[in-house]
């Protein structure tokens, strides 16, 4: 038993440091692509400084050490576990009466641990950066307006309603918003006040809103209730609990928001009338990720530990390279479909990992067992 708890642990540690490396190799690999583009994008922007890409191309650090950790926990335990093998480490091991079970819980559990921090620790840190990194590329990259001017400039939103004319929902429409300067200002505003039953109880058409602290300020607006005849323009006020920024984060990609916020603005995306199966996809995908980085060294030690006398090494690694992109493609499709409402968010997000969990199980068995 002590002899398997500390072939363990040297495994374990084997394993962690070619993962570490192969993570730190892979990340730099593609962000030096990354910073190619980003000097090719900048080459026509003369505000766009050398410092400045080399800036935006480091705050992407941590997001793509996120993307491509199960790459390198497969990758990194392939080349682990096929050395300890070339070596008959863990032929010898085998041989000695230790189960291949037995030696391969510490590695599985540092992989599952190492996707766990990410979740937790890096995630954070990786979506801070990541909105760092884009405020900084649509400032000086990008021609467009940012989030809400891929939306066509226009809002739609539904919130709740507590102003003295109605207690249930109201749904904003803007014909175009503009934020500068951290406000939010919309034109041509049409406000729908329904009540819990979704009976229309006043409509309210203002010439321009802005949203400040805890309300929209409807200027020039005109209040028009069913049976009565429209009241004049003046500024009304609309009690809200959205901000500028949660406007602006509910068109950004999801991958700029922590796993901690994620829950409490998925809620507000629904209290708001947007759609929140991009930020659920992508929470449930956070929290599948210790499972895909413990499936992924499973399945690094099921094309690895063949014993090299038998020949067909450089197939079965070849092999396990191929599972690790299949797996990646049906996790993409999975995504898709998560998206386009045809799978269950939950699905989507942790079907691709147990399916690469039961088939590296499945292939230890047969090694093992079989």
């Amino acid at each position: 038993m002590t002899a398997a708890i500390t072939l363990s642990i040297y495994i374990a540690r084997q394993f962690m440091a070619m993962v570490v490396a192969m993570l730190l190799a892979l990340s730099c690999l593609i962000s030096l692509f990354d910073f190619i583009e980003l000097l090719r994008r900048s080459s026509s922007k003369p505000d766009a400084t050398f410092g400045l890409v080399i800036e935006i191309a480091g705050l992407r650090l941590p997001f793509v050490a996120m993307q491509i950790l199960p790459f390198a926990v497969l990758l990194g335990g392939m080349i682990c576990f096929w050395r300890l093998t070339r070596s008959s480490e863990l032929i010898v091991a085998r041989a000695s009466g230790i189960s291949a079970w037995e030696f391969l819980t510490a590695p599985t559990m540092c992989a599952v641990l190492l996707g766990a921090l990410a979740t937790v620790a890096v995630s954070p840190v990786s979506s801070v950066m990541l909105t760092r990194a884009e405020a900084l590329e649509d400032a000086y990259l990008r021609t467009g307006g940012g989030p809400l001017a891929l939306n066509g400039g226009q809002l739609w939103l539904r919130q709740s309603d507590q102003s003295q004319i109605a207690k249930g929902v109201a749904i904003i429409h803007a014909l175009a918003v503009r934020v500068q300067n951290k406000t939010l200002t919309a034109h041509d505003v049409s406000v729908f006040q329904l009540d819990d039953n979704d009976h229309l109880l006043a409509r309210v058409e203002a010439t321009q809103a802005t949203l400040v602290k805890g309300a929209w300020t409807l200027g020039s607006a005109r209040l028009i209730r069913p049976g009565r005849l429209p009241e004049p323009a003046t500024t009304m006020s609309l009690p809200t609990d959205l901000t500028v920024a949660r406007v602006q984060e509910s068109f950004a990609p999801p991958d700029t928001l922590s796993v901690w916020s994620l829950p409490g603005f998925i809620a507000l995306l629904d209290r708001s009338g947007f759609s929140s199966i991009r930020h659920r996809l992508h929470f449930q995908a956070l929290l599948a990720l210790p499972l895909l980085a413990g499936t992924m060294s499973l399945v690094a030690a099921g094309f690895s530990m063949r014993p090299s006398r038998r020949g067909g090494v450089a197939r079965m690694i070849g092999g396990g390279i191929a599972a690790g992109f299949a797996l990646f493609v049906i996790s993409k499709m999975a995504e898709e479909f998560g998206q386009s409402g045809v799978l269950p968010v939950v699905l989507a997000a942790w079907a691709p990992a147990a399916a690469g969990l039961m088939l590296a199980v499945a292939l230890l068995l047969h090694m093992e067992d079989g």
